[in-house]
């Protein structure tokens, strides 16, 4: 039988080295080595989104990867791609070293220098492991077909700009759907979640901080059930333990959440640290929300070159959200565009917070009415993000709110960007500019 294997080397003399070893061994087809952590987690994902035949029996991970550290990038692989052998490559042959790697999910060690003959029964060992994982996953009801679930994060320019009200509506749009959901609250210190939601309960993120092994079990302990069907993950109630909630814990429960939900929507809050950091480097799409004023868009530009600098995220992979936005205003979307470097999503949420007021007042926000320009908005983001399902018929679920026309902009969706309704009496303004959204 042929091993596939990709190696994960970021050093060239490194991958030189172990590239000729592995075109040496017998069965063996080693891939083109992959530079970086980001780049093996996307190569894999393609290539598991294809089929699962697709995926390397043998991933070599060697100790320098970057940017993720080697023991956490193996275990959100052993997570995510769970038919797939990962093995260490390190000089470090400490006991210690091993317990850690086989915690993490490492099938084996290979220790540097490297030897023919050591290498040769760890990635046979591996290969071995892995086909007899795939042949289980095949036999049963339930088969590995892809990557792992969505994550989508939500990032405020700064406080107060809407980030938590577009978390919850997007959250919702994707679970009305059909889909499984997870609603994250990572703002540690003032995460609201809970109150938009009329939620009490007793664990939070800080419960899975400390823990290794976070097993489906495990998991399932520290999620709320909410009545619309979302899992809900919340922050601590006392803001001061969200110190507890490192980058590296935080990586551990983005991965074991979208091993079991298809959506998992992370509201980020405003204030960034090592925890909400390391969740927008792991997602999928990352949202920075910002309303149409000058502060606003000067901390959206802020988040985005402070993202670029700690190699978080580039500026070009992150979508701008326009909230609260009038066709008046002096800044519009192509401005932000252009100030952000970032591309602007093509729905704007109209200014009309009396809508909202009610809804929020309550801790009611789920059951804000259909007919909300705000919601429709929302809504009609989740369809362009990707985020809702299509049904048997092709078309999006969930509603006339996430269908599109062949233009791609939603129909019926007032909070869109495009050219304005007309009133019966001729004149060109729209619902969003009446005197109540202002």
């Amino acid at each position: 039988m042929t091993t596939r294997i990709l190696p994960a080397v970021g050093d060239l003399d490194a991958a030189r080295s172990v590239t000729t070893l592995l075109s040496q061994l017998p069965d063996a087809e080693p891939a083109t080595p992959v530079g970086d952590s980001t780049q093996l987690i996307d190569t894999l994902a393609r290539l598991a989104g294809e089929a699962l035949d697709e995926l390397p029996e043998v991933v070599l991970v060697h100790e320098r990867i970057g940017p993720v550290p080697a023991l956490e990038l193996i275990r959100e692989v052993s997570l995510r791609f769970p038919s797939v052998g990962v093995v260490l490559i390190t000089a470090d042959a400490s006991p210690n070293l091993f317990a850690n790697a086989m915690d993490s999910g490492a099938r084996g060690l290979v220790t540097l220098p490297l030897s023919y003959e050591e290498l040769a029964n760890r990635v046979q060992a591996a290969a071995q492991w892995s086909a007899g994982v795939r042949r289980h996953l095949t036999s049963g009801n339930e088969v590995f077909t892809g990557p792992g679930g969505t994550v989508v994060t939500v990032t405020g320019a700064k406080g107060g700009v809407g980030a938590t009200v577009t978390a919850i509506q997007l959250a919702l749009a994707a679970q009305a759907s059909g889909s499984t959901v997870a609603l994250v609250d990572m703002d540690l210190q003032t995460g609201d979640i809970a109150s938009f939601l009329d939620v009490q309960f007793r664990r939070s993120l800080v419960d899975l901080a400390m823990i290794t092994d976070i097993s489906p079990r495990v998991l399932s302990d520290a999620v709320f059930s909410h009545s619309t069907g979302l899992a809900l993950l919340l922050a601590p109630g006392e803001g001061e333990r969200g110190e507890e909630v490192s980058d590296r814990s935080a990586r551990q429960i983005v991965s074991a959440l979208r091993t079991r939900y298809e959506i998992v929507v992370i509201d980020c809050g405003a204030q960034m640290n090592g925890a909400n950091a390391a969740a927008v480097e792991m997602a999928d799409v990352a949202l920075l929300v910002t309303t149409p004023d000058v502060v606003a868009v000067r901390g959206a530009k802020r988040v985005v070159r402070m993202w670029e600098r700690l190699q978080i995220r580039k500026a070009e992979e992150t979508i701008t959200l326009v909230n609260r936005f009038t066709r008046n205003t002096e800044i519009q979307p192509p401005l932000i565009q252009k100030i952000t470097g970032t591309r602007v999503a093509s729905a704007a949420v109209p200014a009309n917070f009396k809508e909202l007021q009610a809804s929020i007042d309550s801790g009611r926000l789920h059951e804000l009415d259909a007919k909300s320009t705000v919601k429709q908005a929302l809504w009609g983001l989740a369809g362009e993000l990707g985020m809702v399902k299509e049904n048997a018929t092709g078309k999006k679920s969930g509603g006339a709110l996430a269908r599109r026309n062949s233009g791609g902009a939603l129909k019926n969706d007032r909070g869109s960007i495009g050219r304005p309704r007309r009133r019966r009496d001729g004149s060109g303004h729209g619902p969003g500019d009446s005197e109540g959204t202002r």
